[in-house]
């Protein structure tokens, strides 16, 4: 083959053999370059070594740890940019730059009272302490928080910067980078489950021949695999005589067992509808006292930052009961071993997730609590809430440092105790009661809620992401230390646990969630008018139509034209015919693919055949 290369090469031209050279030295340099970037890639060597360990099952919880660090950190970086360096740049008189400040268009003087409760004169240490938990204080009034960028332009030498508009593009741009970026590293997950479900016989081939981890160099992480391996055929075998159980059940049977599990169910509706009650409850309590005290400026009590954090304390409990009551009550609905995680873990989503989701529509009942005419002047009920961005960012901000203080604090105070026990003390209730197992599915959800409350909390309070990425990055090292100090791997871990594609779909349930607080809130709340950049507009959307005006009437008629119904409807049309005909495609393929498979079957039993009549043919 290379004489052969070589000889078709002399009768190149100069400039062929020259552009062909370059392409080669191209290769080399690129695939170089490539193997060198791999070392800078953020915890590499920590990866691999657990890797080796643990195997590829914690190392996959390991690596989607690290995706969401990064992600963060992007995060950060687009609205530091767009957002808060053109304010520092103003505020330094860098370039030359001034800023012009917003100032009330017709708007009631009384909407426009903001005071926030910074901290002024002598103040004990516990009151920064405290603000530093509960971002108020000193904190309400820096760049943070919404409420700080009270900015309508910022001159860089001869260059206007809309700040307002580069606010919400900004908003725009984090949420749809992080959802291609999801989409992107789901497609790959998603390729090899439908392959591998493609065929279940696929399933016991893969687990016999090619199920060991051949990344584990420790002889206890070689003993776990034996019994994950173990567990997972075992659970197949349990599956397919349950599937025959299923199959012979009576009319009877079947009946008892789905009114049991309608009861089941109803049991699931009544706890969930429990905690979303007292979420909003506690809510409403701890915004009404916490504003009493604000304007009375009792700031030193110490139950104030217990009522503050009163709404986190509820989520954190709801999330830590609600899932052992389903992982209880699921053993009574006789649903198949694998279909039992599944629903355990969707409910657990799903109580995760809705938490957040009634906490805010609770700050928005009383934002929107327009009795006795509250809201009259300015859409919203501003006497309690002159500047509600604010506030729902403080919320945010809460619930992020009291899930870090969770994890934390149940490390150094419930792990390592445990560890010291069961190590130093021979009583058989310890010893039975072992080491706290190290649940995937379990610190998956816990990261997925703080990237939720990060995605949301990103547009109330622009510089969140920097500390979820600081928070990220203390985490990795405290589950590090965890799992290899105090915890034990799962000895049955789910299945899902090792593929990516598992935790991305989650994650992409949390960001569809976030989608939709930050899309009310820009489209529907009207905006506060003492704070933020959108104090002029009605809503923090009516930016764009505003600096559409701006542009040349022929631009103008295009843009309003795309946001028309005359263009959504026929566009709307073409979309549909588009996934239609990929569905059409799809289709095909799957035709073409089932009878390849049938050729490839009658092939193999035409060899048989043909085998057979050779080896009696040998014998006569």
């Amino acid at each position: 083959l290379r004489d052969s290369q070589q000889a078709d090469i002399k009768y190149l031209s100069k400039w062929s053999k020259w552009k062909k050279a370059n392409s080669k030295s191209l290769k080399k340099v690129l695939s170089e370059a490539k193997g060198l970037s791999s070392y800078l890639v953020l915890w590499r060597r920590d990866i691999h070594s657990i890797e080796g360990r643990f195997g590829t099952g914690i190392q996959s919880y390991f690596s989607f740890l690290r995706f969401l660090a990064l992600l963060s950190f992007i995060i950060f970086i687009l609205m530091f940019s767009f957002i808060t360096l053109p304010t520092i740049i103003s505020d330094y008189g860098i370039f030359n730059s001034t800023v012009a400040n917003i100032s009330p268009k017709n708007t009631d003087y009384n909407c426009s009272i903001y005071e926030p409760s910074g901290n002024k004169g002598l103040v004990y240490f516990y009151t920064y302490l405290q603000d530093l938990l509960s971002g108020t204080g000193f904190l309400e009034v820096t760049r943070l928080f919404y409420g700080y960028y009270t900015v309508d332009a910022v001159w860089i030498s001869v260059m206007r910067y809309n700040l307002p508009l580069a606010y919400l593009l900004a908003t725009f741009a984090y949420l749809a980078l992080s959802f291609l970026w999801i989409i992107k590293r789901s497609v790959e997950g998603f390729k090899q489950n439908l392959v591998h479900d493609a065929d279940p016989f696929q399933s016991y081939c893969n687990k016999v021949f090619a199920g060991w981890d051949f990344c584990i160099t420790d002889p206890n992480a070689a003993q776990l695999k034996h019994r994950s391996l173990q567990y997972e055929l075992q659970m197949d075998l349990e599956e397919e005589r349950l599937k025959q159980k299923i199959a012979d059940r009576t009319i009877k049977e079947e009946l008892r067992i789905y009114s049991l599990r309608i009861f089941i169910n109803i049991i699931v509706i009544a706890i969930l509808s429990g905690c979303f009650y007292s979420i909003y409850r506690v809510t409403v309590f701890s915004q009404e006292k916490s504003n009493v005290s604000i304007r009375n400026d009792i700031r030193t009590d110490s139950a104030n930052l217990l009522v503050q954090y009163l709404p986190s304390i509820v989520i954190t409990l709801a999330n830590f009961i609600g899932p052992q009551i389903f992982s209880f009550l699921i053993k009574f609905e006789d649903y198949l071993p694998a279909f039992e995680i599944i629903l355990t873990l969707m409910r657990c989503v799903f109580l995760r997730l809705a938490n957040i989701g009634v906490l805010l529509f609770s700050l928005w009942s009383q934002i929107s609590n327009c009795a006795a005419d509250k809201c009259e002047p300015c859409g919203y009920n501003y006497k309690l809430y002159p500047c509600w961005e604010s506030d729902v960012g403080q919320e945010m901000y809460k619930l992020m440092i009291f899930d870090f203080i969770i994890i934390l604090g149940m490390t150094l105070f419930v792990d390592f105790p445990r560890k010291l026990l069961v190590t130093h003390c021979s009583c058989k209730p310890v010893q039975w009661y072992g080491l706290a197992e190290f649940r995937i599915s379990d610190n998956v959800l816990e990261i997925i809620y703080g990237q939720t409350i990060c995605w949301i909390g990103t547009f109330f309070s622009p510089l969140l992401p920097a500390i979820a990425t600081v928070k990220y990055f203390i985490i990795f090292y405290i589950k590090k230390i965890s799992l290899i100090h105090a915890r034990k791997p799962a000895d049955r871990p789910i299945r899902a646990s090792s593929s990516n594609f598992f935790f991305l779909a989650v994650l992409l349930i949390g960001l569809i969630l976030a989608f939709i607080p930050v899309g009310v809130s820009i489209a529907s709340i009207p905006s506060s008018k003492a704070c933020g950049p959108f104090r002029n507009f009605n809503t923090s959307w009516e930016v764009v139509p505003d600096t559409i005006r701006g542009f040349p009437k022929g631009l103008q008629q295009v843009l309003f034209g795309m946001a028309s119904e005359a263009f959504a409807v026929p566009f709307f049309m073409v979309i549909c015919l588009i996934m239609f005909y990929f569905m059409a495609l799809a289709g095909a393929h799957k035709r073409v693919v089932e009878r390849l498979e049938e050729q490839l079957a009658l092939e193999s039993r035409d060899k048989m055949f043909l085998i057979r009549k050779i080896t009696e043919a040998k014998r006569h």
